[in-house]
């Protein structure tokens, strides 16, 4: 493979690290509107805003089984599509129980994300590019952290803004 694909690659596959610190993070804009359109006591509040890093934490010790039995690409496809239904389930959950699942689904995504996609990266890189190719990962969550702020203060507060924040 040449630099040039290699670097292209690098850039889509480190799009996970965004998505990563984006989902991480969004949640933050939303809770409290959340909170009031399902009645949510506090403990089910809390429950709530921390189910995606319950996820997280089970796709970070389970990640690697399916990178390692299906491969690193079809895994990152995987994970994608577990990105895809996360936002989509959560923006247009029926129920409380419905948006807890798909919470919980992204956060699988989150972690097996933070396992997978750096080790694609380093193994597609030649040992002169690995560091920084992988870097873009890094820096793609910290990205998405302060994408995910702006977008909340531009989708601003109001009854159903949660539901935009976290279809984004």
């Amino acid at each position: 493979m040449n630099n040039r694909k290699i670097f292209g690659l690098s850039i889509i596959v480190s799009l996970g690290g965004f998505l990563f610190g984006f989902d991480t993070a969004v949640i933050s804009g939303s809770e409290q509107s959340i909170q009031k359109y399902w009645q949510l006591t506090t403990v089910e509040h809390g429950f709530t805003v921390s189910i995606a890093l319950i996820g997280t934490i089970l796709g970070a010790l389970l990640g690697s089984i399916p990178s390692d039995r299906f491969g690193r690409k079809t895994t990152l496809i995987i994970i994608a599509s577990l990105y895809l239904l996360s936002s989509l389930g959560t923006a247009l959950a029926g129920n409380w129980y419905l948006f807890l699942i798909f919470r919980f689904l992204g956060g699988i995504g989150v972690g097996a994300s933070s396992v997978t996609a750096p080790v694609y990266i380093a193994e597609i890189a030649p040992a002169n590019m690995r560091g920084r190719l992988v870097a873009m990962f890094q820096f793609n969550i910290v990205l998405g952290i302060l994408i995910s702020y702006f977008s909340n203060y531009l989708i601003g507060a109001g009854d159903s803004s949660w539901r935009w924040m976290l279809g984004v």
